[in-house]
């Protein structure tokens, strides 16, 4: 397994983030409200609005990315945009990456809980997120092309999550 490293995220790392994403059912799993192909304005606008973007490297190239959609400072930060590029997947890469977000969502905000959301056709994700400690805790309805898709709702502990891995190099801020 490769030694993983966190830093901020910064606007030149998007159009390596939109290459990750090959299809439109990526996309809707990533950031629902954008529309296939991805491009670096569509998600430079979801950036700008979000708070730690946070980019997981492996031998200093961007492997997978992360931010804070929602937070309530000492108890529970929502991460979202989460996504791995495809030839890092299951290799660690994700566990890296939610380790880092709990790390920084602690030493920011104080949090107790990270919460994650995956819609229920992301069976990847759906196995990924338990097996990471996240346990769900709420569905909720959604819509896709008109059609009612499930929006799955993890939390998990932020400071089990935080020591399942080394701590990363965090993000400067």
């Amino acid at each position: 397994m490769s030694a993983f490293a966190a830093r901020a995220a910064t606007l030149a790392d998007l159009p390596v983030v939109c290459s990750w994403v090959d299809d439109a059912d990526t996309l809707f799993y990533l950031h629902p409200r954008a529309q296939f192909p991805l491009t670096v304005a569509q998600l430079a606008e979801a950036f700008a609005a979000r708070e730690l973007n946070t980019v997981l490297l492996a031998d200093g190239a961007p492997v997978a990315f992360a931010n804070c959609y929602r937070h309530t400072p000492g108890e529970c930060a929502m991460i979202g945009n989460v996504i791995v590029a495809p030839a890092w997947r299951g290799r660690g890469a994700a566990r890296a990456l939610l380790a880092a977000m709990a790390q920084q969502a602690i030493a920011r905000w104080q949090v107790r809980e990270l919460g994650v959301s995956c819609f229920n056709g992301n069976v990847a994700g759906l196995l990924c997120y338990p097996a990471l400690g996240f346990a769900p805790h709420a569905v909720e309805a959604r819509q896709r092309d008109g059609q009612p898709v499930a929006l799955l709702h993890f939390r998990a502990s932020a400071a089990a999550l935080a020591a399942t891995v080394e701590p990363c190099s965090p993000p400067a801020v």
